[in-house]
């Protein structure tokens, strides 16, 4: 039987005093593929900022299997909350998801990086500025940020608002070959596109 990762129980949430999530309780096992759908507005991102721990719900709880898996959670945003004015390159912005990875030297940094730009096929693209991006290739730099430090749990809000069509299918056959091994939840206000991989849903309607 798969472990139990998260385990989130009657939880609450909002901002200002005003709450956005209502009484939402879920488990996350390894290799689920789990999506949670619902309107804009209704909560979804909410809830993944309180498995990341960037907000405490009101009333709730919300347990991880382990103190390090904080650590081990991959996090790929909406690509429109990305400043692509900000100078930084591809290769950059995916060796930012080692940021917290201590035991690694700066060689056995280098090469996973080389290995998660060819995972992405973004070869042609690592010297350049991510401003020179267009959406699908933005997203596969945010998806090998996400997964570069081989999470146990990757997070993916709103991922196909932006597949390139060149990209597309090798986008789903990628989560597919990293679900054998890591849990997924994908966030998206519409399911259609990857209902075939999705093992469970939720759906958030507040």
């Amino acid at each position: 039987m798969n472990k139990l990762l998260v385990d989130i129980e009657h939880v609450s949430a909002g901002y200002n005093d005003k709450l956005v999530l209502r009484d939402i309780s879920l488990k996350i096992y390894e290799q689920d593929f789990l999506g949670i759908t619902g309107p804009n507005g209704g909560g979804k991102t909410t809830l993944v900022k309180v498995i990341l721990g960037l907000i405490r719900p009101v009333s709730g709880t919300v347990r991880l299997a382990h103190a390090g898996l904080k650590k081990r959670i991959g996090y790929m945003p909406q690509t429109n909350s990305i400043d692509k004015k900000f100078p930084i390159l591809v290769s950059e912005v995916i060796a930012s998801g080692l940021s917290s990875e201590k035991g690694m030297s700066s060689s056995q940094k280098q090469e996973r990086v080389r290995e998660t730009v060819l995972e992405m096929g973004l070869e042609t693209m690592a010297d350049k500025p991510v401003g020179e991006l267009s959406g699908g290739q933005l997203q596969r730099t945010l998806l090998g940020r996400a997964v570069i430090n081989r999470p146990e749990l990757l997070i993916l809000d709103e991922p196909n608002s932006y597949i390139d069509k060149t990209f597309a299918t090798h986008f789903y056959q990628l989560l597919q070959e990293l679900n054998q091994k890591t849990a997924i939840v994908l966030i998206s206000h519409d399911m259609d596109a990857v209902a075939s991989m999705v093992k469970k849903q939720l759906t958030i309607n507040n």
